[in-house]
């Protein structure tokens, strides 16, 4: 019987140098070793991060009170909130309903007049309850790192409730420790579809630029001068009470 094609040992060769793979037994255990290192190396940083932040999340129900909570942006579709975003505004309108905090800053991306996400974010939060006047907003929150460091630099948070959906809350936790506040973590639960999925395959990556932020602390892409917001707001809300 003629041995399949997938079989040939002229096919296979041809194969093995196109791809470059090692000829040698030597050589292949060492190609196995090095990838397994490389593996390893890859998730060392997402390993770390959520240790780091692992202590500090809690869930609705027993997460302490603090003055603010922290929104972190999640996209916008046709100018709304998307499904991950929206979950994340109904834990943060619960969590001020329940008197857990005073305070929302909700921060994400308005780089460009077209796009405006944490003025969606308001706006949703409104419609659900919240007092205008005890939203801020940070309209400079590109990423992580930056929410972060511009609620403790920009607006003064110094202690706070971060609110993500489970996969990105351990590395939210972590930034913000970095950049100096005190906080524990709310993941809100979602179904673990494949929105789920990548985005918990891109905290692998996403993990290798913490580390790296967290090391060198860089500035925010957009820093500007202080806001008393948050001050403010807090202020109105104990003078409410």
């Amino acid at each position: 019987m003629r041995r399949p094609r997938w079989l040939d040992r002229a096919a296979v060769s041809r194969l093995r140098g196109r791809l470059h793979l090692p000829r040698t037994r030597r050589g292949r255990r060492r190609a196995v070793q090095l990838a397994m290192a490389v593996a390893v190396l890859a998730l060392l940083p997402v390993t770390w991060v959520r240790l780091a932040g692992d202590p500090r999340v809690r869930t609705e129900a027993d997460v302490p009170s603090e003055p603010v909570a922290v929104v972190f942006g999640a996209g916008l579709w046709q100018g709304r909130p998307s499904p991950y975003l929206a979950h994340r505004l109904d834990a943060a309108a619960r969590l001020y309903a329940a008197g857990k905090v005073r305070v929302l800053l909700v921060t994400g991306d308005n780089s460009r007049t077209s796009y405006d996400e944490p003025g969606a974010m308001r706006t949703y939060l409104t419609a659900h309850g919240v007092p205008r006047d005890r939203i801020v907003v940070d309209d400079a929150g590109f990423d992580t790192w930056d929410s972060c460091s511009r609620a403790r630099r920009i607006f003064g948070v110094d202690h706070a409730v971060l609110v993500s959906q489970g996969f990105h809350i351990r590395r939210a936790l972590a930034l913000c420790r970095a950049a100096g506040i005190d906080a524990y973590g709310v993941g809100v639960d979602e179904k673990h579809d494949l929105t789920w999925l990548a985005g918990g395959a891109r905290e692998v990556l996403a993990a290798g630029k913490a580390v790296l932020d967290i090391a060198a602390k860089p500035d925010p892409r957009f820093l500007g001068p202080h806001e008393n917001g948050v001050a403010q707001a807090l202020t109105a809300a104990d003078g409410r009470r």
